[in-house]
């Protein structure tokens, strides 16, 4: 009997794996078919990589997500990384109340905090625009690392810091050669975290962007309104290969459990 509910919880996780790993397969063999409609069977060809190539608005709105990625990934995981700290290795008032406030924008559907963003961007001036999504990505992204980074200075107490500073070494080289090292893998998974988020968010970009200016998901969800065609497949492929790409990079460098 052993036997056999250890082959159930098996077979449940590989029907697991195939549920969600079976429409990307579907996705990217779709990517590199010739028919416009999808027939079957597959005829193997780049023409959608091509046509990707060619479409300005897809290749323009992919650029947008990358920039805002990238300036809030830098942004968030700098300022998360700064309170993750404050909040590890200092005791203040109202430390406790903030630290439940991380959990709403977590929480609160993010259709309702696009909303209430646009609503408050309007009403202090900000307006809409790429600096309003970025403001709306970095806030979204916050809570995300505080936490991440947060969970590992908890890991690793201030006891290194406090040797460091008996043998003599600065605030600063406490934290450059000690601190920063420490929590490194779980800054870098901190990172990750914000540029995903960032890149993948649909509802506060949808709310934020101005006239003219989109970004990847908004294109794409307008793509598919006006008539889908398989670049969509295509640039979805690239993303999916550059991701991974990138999650194996720094797998490579840092083994996330804390050692280098």
């Amino acid at each position: 009997m052993r036997g056999l509910g250890i082959w159930a919880i098996r077979g449940y996780l590989g029907l697991m794996l195939v549920f969600l790993y079976l429409p990307i397969v579907v996705m990217v063999l779709l990517s590199f078919n010739q028919s416009q409609f999808y027939e079957l069977p597959i005829v193997w060809d780049t023409v959608w990589y091509q046509s990707l190539a060619h479409n300005d608005r897809l290749i323009r709105a992919g650029l947008n997500s990358l920039g805002l990625a990238l300036a809030n990934t830098v942004v968030a995981t700098t300022l998360g990384t700064m309170a993750a700290i404050a909040f590890a290795r200092y005791s203040f008032r109202g430390k406790f109340l903030l630290e439940i406030m991380l959990f709403p924008p977590i929480t609160i559907p993010w259709l309702i905090i696009g909303i209430s963003m646009l609503i408050f961007f309007f009403w202090v001036g900000i307006g809409r625009g790429l600096h309003a999504m970025l403001l709306g990505h970095v806030a979204l992204s916050l809570p995300y690392v505080i936490m991440v980074v947060g969970a590992r200075l908890k890991g690793h107490g201030p006891f290194l810091e406090e040797a460091a500073a008996t043998l003599g070494a600065s605030p600063w080289q406490a934290f450059w050669r000690v601190s920063l090292p420490v929590m490194a893998p779980g800054v870098v998974a901190a990172a990750l975290f914000a540029f995903a988020i960032s890149f993948d968010q649909f509802v506060i970009s949808y709310f934020l962007a101005p006239p003219g200016t989109s970004t990847l998901p908004v294109e794409i969800y307008a793509a598919i309104r006006k008539g889908f065609t398989p670049e969509i497949n295509a640039i979805s492929t690239i993303i999916i290969l550059f991701s991974m790409g990138l999650m194996l990079l720094f797998a490579r460098l840092y083994r996330f459990g804390g050692e280098r």
